[in-house]
C-alpha cells in the first residue's frame, strides 16, 4: 500500500509549527491576497518565506493557497506574488481561475487544482493535467467508486488526487455558496464567507408574516444547511485502494489544539496502517477517541460512500462539541527535577485533572498537585492569557506536547 501524504492546515505560524510538529507530510497556507480565508491571519511575503524555511528544514511541503474566483482587479501584481512564491521555494500554488492557473504557470510554480474548479470526472482532470497541473483535489462531492474511477482512468497520467478527508462540510457545491452574498454582501469565494449557512432558518408564508412554519424541532428555527463535520479516519485503506495520494484535513480558521489533535490521530493511523492493516483496525477505537477530543461537530462520512441522506445534517444547533478544552502548551521540560514549563492557554488549577496530549507518546492523565509562576511562588491556578507556570509531570514531556483538560 503506497504512502499517502497528510495534509494539514496552517492558518498561521504558529498553526504551521504544530502541523510540522504532530506529522504533517505538508501543509497549506494562504498569503494575504488570491485566498479563501480571509478572515484567517493568513502570511505576509516576509511570513511565507519564514513559514517555507521552517517547514522545509522539517521535511514539510508547502503549498500556498490562490484559489480565489478573480476578478479584474485580481490580477494587479499577481505575477510578482507568484514569482516571489516561486523564488521563497513554494512547492504548489492551489488555483481553480483559468487566469490565474495561467499567471501561476508563467512563473513556473507547480500547480495544484483546487476543490472549488469541482473536478468530478477523468476527462476534466486530464485536462487540467494537459495545462500542466501536477495535482487535483477533487470535488468533495464523489464517491469512492467515483474517485476510483478517475484515478484508473488517470494513472498512466502522473496526475495526483487529492481528496478532504476531515473537517467542515461546506452545504454548497464543493464550496461555491451564494448565500453569503446575498445576506450579508460578503462573497465567499472570495474569502469572506460570513458562514450564512450555520445560522437558524424558519419558513414563513408571504401573507402571514410572524406566523412560522412548524418545521424544526425546537422554538429558535431550523439549521436546515448545517452539515456534520466529515471524518474518514475509519475508512482510510479503502482511500488509499482507490488511487489517492493525499489526505487534506480541513480547518485554517481552527485552533493550533485542533490541528495538533486530529493530527495526531490520522498519522497514527496512516503509520500502524502501513505497518499491517490488522494493526490499524485493532487500533481503531484509539483514533476515534482522539477526533472527539478537538472541537467538531457530529461526524458523517460525506459523499464517500453515496449521496448524503437527511441524517447528515444537524437540524437543531450549530453548536460545536467541546469536551475537552486547550490549557497550555509545554514550552521545556527538565528532566532532572521532572517539571514542565508550561503557556497557558486557558485557565487550570490545583486540584484539577489534565491530560498530555504528546507528538511522540501514547499520552497521559494526572491530578495538578502544585503550580509555580514565574517568580517561583505557589498559585492556585493558571488564570492570566499565555502565563508562564511550572509543574511536576508524572512522565516525561517535549515542547509542544500539549495539556488539556475535560470540560
Amino acid at each position: 500500500m503506497d504512502r499517502m501524504e497528510l495534509l494539514a492546515p496552517a492558518g498561521d505560524f504558529e498553526k504551521l509549527v504544530f502541523a510540522c510538529e504532530y506529522g504533517a507530510n505538508a501543509v497549506y497556507l494562504g498569503g494575504n491576497a488570491l485566498g479563501l480565508r480571509a478572515k484567517a491571519k493568513n502570511f505576509g511575503n516576509d511570513e511565507i518565506a519564514k513559514a517555507i524555511k521552517y517547514a522545509h528544514e522539517r521535511d514539510v511541503k508547502v503549498y500556498i493557497t490562490a484559489n480565489v474566483f478573480a476578478h479584474n482587479e485580481d490580477f494587479a501584481g499577481m505575477a510578482q506574488y507568484f514569482e516571489f512564491l516561486a523564488e521563497a521555494g513554494a512547492d504548489a500554488v492551489i488555483v481553480s481561475d483559468l487566469g490565474v492557473f495561467n499567471i501561476a504557470s508563467k512563473a513556473g510554480l507547480p500547480i495544484h487544482i483546487s476543490t472549488q474548479a469541482n473536478v468530478t470526472n477523468p476527462q476534466s482532470a486530464l485536462m487540467w493535467r494537459q495545462l500542466g497541473a501536477e495535482r487535483v483535489v477533487l470535488a468533495r462531492e464523489l464517491s469512492l467508486e467515483e474517485i476510483t474511477v478517475i484515478s484508473n482512468e488517470t494513472k498512466h497520467s502522473g496526475l495526483e488526487l487529492e481528496v478532504f478527508v476531515h473537517g467542515a462540510m461546506c452545504m454548497a457545491y464543493s464550496g461555491r455558496c451564494l448565500i453569503s452574498n446575498f445576506l450579508t454582501a460578503r462573497d465567499a469565494n472570495r474569502g469572506q464567507c460570513s458562514h450564512s449557512c450555520r445560522w437558524n432558518y424558519s419558513v414563513a408564508e408571504q401573507t402571514r408574516p410572524g406566523e412560522y412554519m412548524p418545521i424544526t424541532e425546537n422554538e429558535r428555527g431550523t439549521f436546515i444547511f448545517n452539515s456534520k463535520d466529515l471524518r474518514m479516519i475509519e475508512h482510510l485503506d479503502k482511500i488509499a485502494d482507490a488511487g489517492v495520494c493525499s489526505l487534506k484535513i480541513e480547518g485554517r480558521m481552527k485552533t493550533p489544539y485542533y490541528v495538533a489533535s486530529t493530527l495526531k490521530a490520522y498519522r497514527q493511523a496512516l503509520d500502524d496502517m502501513g505497518t499491517s492493516i490488522d494493526l490499524y483496525n485493532a487500533k481503531m477505537n484509539d483514533y476515534l477517541r482522539e477526533t472527539e477530543k478537538s472541537s467538531h461537530r457530529e461526524y458523517c462520512t460525506g459523499f464517500f460512500f453515496g449521496n448524503p441522506g437527511a441524517d447528515s445534517n444537524i437540524y437543531t444547533n450549530s453548536s460545536y462539541i467541546q469536551n475537552y478544552t486547550f490549557a497550555g502548551v509545554v514550552l521545556d521540560y527538565n528532566p532532572a527535577t521532572k517539571t514542565a514549563t508550561i503557556e497557558q492557554r486557558n485557565k487550570f488549577s490545583v486540584g484539577e485533572t489534565v491530560e498530555f496530549l504528546q507528538k511522540n507518546g501514547a499520552g497521559f492523565e494526572q491530578v495538578v498537585t502544585a503550580i509555580y509562576n514565574d517568580a517561583g511562588e505557589l498559585v492556585g491556578s493558571a488564570n492570566h492569557a499565555q502565563q508562564i507556570v511550572t509543574l511536576q509531570t508524572e512522565y516525561p514531556v517535549e515542547k509542544y506536547d500539549i495539556m488539556r483538560k475535560r470540560i
